[in-house]
């Protein structure tokens, strides 16, 4: 899927705090229209939203929710609220930028928490990814000392992995895929008090 391809409403960020101004950021950067949304009324975050850019499109939750890609930017704690905002994601490729710090691993059933916010999704795929950078570093330009920022992708739907890859490409990042939730995923997750092993590297690929 190339830039040129986009169209209004294809993408959506759930969620406005540092995670999802920082992907704002560079979906504003490509010049990528994106859908922004949280459980507040559109108005409360428009300023904001017009200072990154004018591809951010303000938007109740339940429109938002009409894109085919949404960006999860919300607190984990916060997912099952997102989730039950529509009775089925079928369709839909959800990518999850969540991270489980401060969450036990018995509060996650011993599971990775990617796939705990991918059972919640029912119907939906689930990309767990752009998590393992932090805000600080997300919005900054992805190209790097003449290289690009690493992107780490882990799904169990491989389409929808190699959907989200194309497009991190399209915002500039280089995306490495890690394969399922139960492997990759462990490799990016957050949970209790530790990070997954590629949590906050600071990585450049060079081409």
């Amino acid at each position: 899927m190339s830039i040129s391809e986009n169209k209004v409403g294809s993408y959506a960020i759930i969620g406005f705090g540092k995670i999802g101004q920082a992907l704002a950021k560079a979906f504003a950067r490509k010049g990528i229209a994106v859908s922004v949304a949280t459980t507040r009324n559109p108005e409360s975050f428009s300023s904001a939203a017009a200072a990154v850019g004018p591809e951010l499109i303000p938007t109740t939750l339940a429109e938002a929710l009409k894109a085919d890609v949404i960006f999860l930017a919300v607190r984990f704690e916060s997912h099952p609220n997102v989730a039950k905002a529509l009775p089925t994601w079928q369709g839909k490729t959800i990518v999850d930028v969540t991270n489980a710090y401060g969450v036990s691993l018995e509060q996650l059933g011993g599971q990775p928490s990617a796939r705990v916010v991918a059972q919640a999704f029912t119907g939906g795929k689930l990309v767990k990814g752009f998590n393992h950078l932090g805000a600080a570093i997300l919005e900054q330009d992805a190209s790097v000392h003449g290289g690009k920022r690493v992107v780490f992708l882990a799904s169990d739907d491989d389409s929808a992995a190699a959907e989200i890859g194309e497009f991190a490409k399209d915002l500039g990042f280089s995306p490495i895929q890690l394969g399922g939730l139960s492997e990759g995923g462990l490799l990016v997750q957050a949970h209790g008090n530790s990070w997954g092993k590629l949590i906050f590297k600071d990585l450049v690929k060079f081409d």
